[in-house]
């Protein structure tokens, strides 16, 4: 899949169908989220796979947002240590994405479940095992889709302004868009 595709087509899944993810397609969502870009190249993620349903149930139940957890095959946890860079959100959230990214191209469904700053996060760390000193920046359901959600975005017309908040001056000469 083309990755301006799989960009554009790619969808939040909050409901799995029971099929395990096979071994090969997992290593291939977690070698999409190493190969995310990093503050200064320091790789400062780690994945925790989830997959005993006792501990994925429990971290689901944490959440608030994220009890759809607890249905999906697996779940990624995506830890950042926040000393080995001076930007831990978006080294994080890029290997979030790139693990997205990747579960859509391969067919699987997943769905971002935030946890950075979150009312739960020191708890779901404390599961986990997650050491001091690093975030939990999010925990991805990772399985095959049993939904197609569909999806609507804003004009980009709406959205892009040039050289100062709220200009639409040369927006056709910069970017094609009347």
């Amino acid at each position: 899949m083309d990755v301006l595709e799989a960009i554009k087509t790619r969808r939040s899944v909050r409901r799995f169908k029971k099929e395990r993810v096979p071994p090969h397609l997992l290593k291939e969502v977690l070698e999409a989220g190493r190969w995310a870009p990093s503050s200064r190249n320091s790789q400062p993620w780690r994945f925790i796979v989830i997959v005993d349903e006792d501990l994925k149930r429990r971290v689901a139940n944490a959440t608030t947002a994220g009890k759809f957890l607890a249905e999906a095959p697996l779940g990624i946890a995506v830890a950042v240590d926040t000393r080995a860079t001076r930007h831990p959100a978006e080294d994080g959230a890029a290997a979030t994405m790139n693990i997205l990214l990747a579960a859509h191209a391969l067919g699987l469904g997943a769905c971002w479940i935030g946890s950075y700053g979150s009312s739960y996060e020191e708890e779901v760390k404390e599961m986990l095992g997650v050491p001091e000193g690093w975030a939990l920046l999010s925990i991805v359901a990772l399985g095959y889709p049993d939904e197609r959600p569909a999806s609507r975005r804003l004009d980009l017309r709406e959205l892009v302004y040039v050289n100062k908040f709220g200009s639409k001056e040369g927006l056709k000469e910069v970017a094609e868009l009347d």
